[in-house]
Formats: structure tokens, C-alpha cells, sequence
């Protein structure tokens, strides 16, 4: 990572899996030898990660020749806005103060987690409605008692996917209330 002063602890990447509403994997397409890449909802179980399929399509065929993923996860992204028009108007004026204008006006917040893992398809049937029960409880956590119906009708459909998390790492730019970028893992 470039920016060591902005990277943050394993923790903080897996907050940021957590909270994100998908990750987009990239698995390399060794027929092209391009890199394909796929949105998906998954969740995290500890050190795991899964995320449901269906039983045939291009990413399932990618995952029978390859097990290596990368998997990007963006939470929190937001333009600061730390300055009054007054400070912003008084910046212009010295040829100093441009840098802040730069690095501190156009600029956005963000958050960030990338995974580097190895994908296999779970096969046992327990781990596998667990695993779609976690996935189900993260974004329809409000339908879990029409959960063991779903399961019974479409389970027979679905392939589950795990991903065994080998590399985490996480970045983050965030100013705190003074306008003072929070670097080297400071949270708060």
C-alpha cells in the first residue's frame, strides 16, 4: 500500500466488510487472461466469506479453474465539507493555503477493505444453510420466518460459495471535527 499513513488494522476491514452492501470479486479469466469481476452480496462469518450462486454461468465456470479472488469492499464515501465560503475565499488568496484547497476541498472520505482469498464451493449442506442464513439475515434480516420455507423450496437451486480470507487490508480518509485528517489508524 502507497499510502501507509492511511491504511487501518485487520478490525477495521472486517467493520468495513460488514457494513458494505457488496463486494465486487475479481477472479482472473485464464480463457482471456483478463480479469473478470462480479458485484456480490456477501457476508462474513469470522474468517470466512460467502455469498450465494446459481448452479451454472460464467463465475461458475471461472471458480472451477481458478481458486485465487480478490474481493473489494467499499463502506463510507462522502465529499468533507470543512471549510465556510469565508475560509474557502481566504485559501484563494495565498498560494500556500492552495494545497489545502486541493487536498482538503476536492477531496472525498472513504473507506475501503480488499481480501485476497481462495474460493471453494461448500458442499456440505449444513455449512451451506448456514451460510444462507447469515446472507439472509444480513440484507432481509426482516423475513427470517419465511427463511426454512425459501430453503426447503430453493436450496436444490443454489450453489454456495467460501471464501477463506488469506490477506485483509484496509484504508480509510477521514478528517475529524477540526478539519485534521485522522492518519495511521487514529479512529477518533
Amino acid at each position: 500500500m502507497r499510502r501507509k499513513d492511511r491504511e487501518m488494522n485487520t478490525e477495521f476491514a472486517k467493520q468495513v466488510i460488514d457494513r458494505s452492501r457488496y463486494g465486487v470479486l475479481s477472479i482472473l479469466d485464464t480463457g482471456s487472461s483478463t480479469p473478470y469481476s462480479i458485484p456480490l452480496s456477501i457476508v462474513r462469518d469470522d474468517e470466512l466469506l460467502y455469498f450465494h450462486s446459481a448452479k451454472e454461468g460464467t463465475k461458475v465456470d471461472l471458480f472451477s479453474g481458478n481458486n485465487q479472488v480478490k474481493i473489494v469492499f467499499v463502506g463510507e464515501v462522502h465529499v468533507p465539507n470543512l471549510f465556510t465560503t469565508s475560509q474557502l475565499d481566504e485559501m484563494t488568496k495565498n498560494e500556500e493555503k492552495t494545497v489545502q484547497l486541493i487536498s482538503s476541498v476536492f477531496t472525498t472520505e472513504f473507506e475501503s477493505a480488499i481480501v485476497d482469498g481462495k474460493i471453494q464451493e461448500v458442499l456440505d449442506t449444513d455449512e451451506k444453510i448456514h451460510a444462507l442464513k447469515l446472507i439472509c439475515r444480513k440484507y432481509t434480516p426482516d423475513k427470517m420466518s419465511y427463511f426454512q420455507h425459501a430453503i426447503n423450496s430453493g436450496e436444490k437451486y443454489t450453489r454456495v460459495y467460501r471464501i477463506t480470507m488469506d490477506v485483509v487490508k484496509a484504508k480509510r480518509k477521514k478528517y475529524d471535527s477540526e478539519g485534521n485528517e485522522m492518519k495511521w489508524g487514529r479512529l477518533e
